[in-house]
C-alpha cells in the first residue's frame, strides 16, 4: 500500500464542523447544561488535536491564534464541569459506601459539593457571559479556519506527526510506568486523547485496524479520566491526611476514593501495555505496509 495513492479524510471539514457543532450547541440556551458543557469541551480537544495534527504545515501565527482560541474555551468551561462532575461522584460514592456518608453527615464540604445549585459554581449572568465569551471566539476562530489552505496537506507529513505523537505518548506510559504520579497520569491521558482524535484522519490507510485501535483508547482514556476525576475530588475536599481533626469515617472515605481509582487503573494497563510497550511502533501496530522515513 503506497501512501501516495490513498487519500486521508479531509481536515478541514473535520475541523469546521467540531466548531460549527459546539456553536449550535451554546445557542441551544443562554446557560449551558452539564451535556453541553461536557460535549463543547470534547470537541474542542478534538480540535487541538487536529491543530496538533497539522501545525508543522500552518504558518506560526495561525497555529497559535487557534490553539490558543481553542485552548481558552476549555478553560473557561472548566470550573463548570468539575463541580457537577464532584457532585456526581460523591453521590455514586453515597449509594456505593452509605455508612461512611452518615458517620460524616457533620463533615462540611462532601454536603456542599452535594447541594444541588443551578447553575454551579458560577452565577447565571457569569456563565452567560462565559457562554457569549466563547461564541465570540468560536465564531472568530471559524471564519479564520475558512480562509486556510488546507486542502493540499502532505499526508506524508501527517503521518510522520501521528507518529510523534504515538512516541510522546509511549513515553508518558514508560515515565507512569517506572514512577507513578498523579501528574504523569495526567499527561499520559492527555497525550493519548491527542493520539485518539488524530488517529481518525488515517482509517484510510486501514480502516478496521484503525477503528479497533481507537476503540481501545476510548476505553482506557475514559478509565483514566474517571481517575483523575477522583483525584481532583480529594483536592477539592481539602483531604491531608496529617490532620488528625478530620473524623476517622473521612480517612475512609478517602481510602474508598483510591480504592476506586485502583480499579479504575487496572482496566488502564492492560490495553496501554499492549499498545505503547517498548519496542512497539505505530507501523506495526496498526499493520501498515508502507516506509515514510
Amino acid at each position: 500500500m503506497l501512501l501516495d495513492y490513498v487519500k486521508l479524510k479531509e481536515v478541514k471539514p473535520a475541523l469546521s464542523g467540531y466548531i460549527s457543532e459546539a456553536q449550535v450547541m451554546l445557542k441551544q440556551d443562554s446557560v449551558p447544561d452539564d451535556k453541553v458543557v461536557h460535549d463543547v469541551r470534547v470537541l474542542m480537544k478534538k480540535s487541538r488535536a487536529v491543530i496538533r495534527l497539522i501545525g508543522s504545515q500552518l504558518d506560526e501565527e495561525s497555529y497559535n491564534r487557534e490553539y490558543q482560541s481553542m485552548r481558552e474555551v476549555g478553560r473557561i468551561m472548566r470550573s463548570w464541569r468539575e463541580t457537577s462532575v464532584h457532585r456526581k461522584m460523591l453521590k455514586d460514592l453515597r449509594k456505593k459506601y452509605p455508612q461512611v456518608f452518615l458517620q460524616m453527615k457533620d463533615f462540611e464540604i462532601p454536603g456542599i459539593l452535594m447541594r444541588k445549585q443551578d447553575p454551579v459554581p458560577e452565577t447565571q449572568e457569569e456563565m452567560k457571559k462565559g457562554a457569549q465569551e466563547i461564541l465570540s471566539l468560536l465564531n472568530k476562530s471559524g471564519y479564520r479556519i475558512r480562509f486556510l489552505t488546507l486542502n493540499d496537506l502532505d499526508p506524508r507529513i501527517l503521518l510522520k506527526e501521528l507518529d510523534q505523537t504515538y512516541k510522546m505518548v509511549a513515553d508518558y506510559y514508560l515515565t507512569c510506568r517506572n514512577n507513578f504520579k498523579s501528574s504523569s497520569l495526567h499527561e499520559f491521558r492527555k497525550k493519548s486523547k491527542d493520539f485518539l482524535y488524530q488517529l481518525y484522519f488515517f482509517r484510510p490507510l486501514k480502516n478496521q485496524s484503525v477503528k479497533a485501535l481507537e476503540k481501545r483508547l476510548d476505553a482506557m482514556t475514559q478509565n483514566l479520566g474517571r481517575y483523575n476525576d477522583l483525584e481532583i475530588l480529594i483536592e477539592a475536599l481539602g483531604y491531608n491526611r496529617h490532620n488528625n481533626e478530620k473524623s476517622p469515617a473521612f480517612h475512609e472515605l478517602i481510602v474508598l476514593i483510591r480504592h476506586e481509582q485502583d480499579k479504575y487503573l487496572s482496566k488502564v494497563w492492560p490495553t496501554a501495555y499492549k499498545v505503547f510497550r517498548p519496542g512497539q511502533n505505530l507501523i506495526n501496530l496498526l499493520g501498515f505496509k508502507l516506509l515514510f522515513f
